[in-house]
């Protein structure tokens, strides 16, 4: 960046950077090994929204058809997600959660969450800061919604 770069860029760049090493750091922290980020994506949205198709699901993560595919067969040999049949068309298919894959995307975001936590404490930051994190983080949610 140079002192003639319009701010707006200055600070997506700041944002972009600081987004990316932050997740990158996170997501090395999860608590089954043998689950892949994608997996793990797939799981989080199941548990927050319920049962989706496999084309919704797919779509909602931004992935090929055959690709959720490929993730759901992987979740289901290992127990954290079941396939229903759709009681409408017997050609679609339902994904659901299972209890074990809710625990491993409880037990996930509680290391991650209390990971950061212990990041930000060591910080040391006063109230005024840990306010502009609070706000910080609406911005973003906003930003990943669009």
């Amino acid at each position: 960046m140079t002192d003639d770069t319009p701010p707006l860029l200055q600070t997506a760049a700041e944002v972009r950077m600081a987004v990316f090493r932050l997740t990158r750091r996170l997501r090395g922290i999860r608590a089954a090994e043998s689950i892949s980020d994608a997996q793990l994506g797939a799981l989080a949205a199941l548990a927050l929204h319920g049962r989706y198709t496999l084309s919704a699901l797919a779509e909602h993560e931004r992935v090929t058809a055959p690709t959720m595919s490929t993730i759901v067969a992987g979740l289901v040999d290992l127990g954290y997600v079941t396939r229903i049949p759709d009681e409408h068309d017997r050609r679609r298919v339902q994904v659901e959660i299972t209890e074990a894959g809710v625990a491993i995307v409880d037990e996930t975001v509680r290391r991650r969450d209390a990971r950061l936590a212990d990041l930000l404490d060591g910080l040391d930051l006063d109230q005024n800061q840990l306010d502009a994190l609070r706000e910080a983080a609406a911005v973003l949610r906003r930003l990943a919604e669009r």
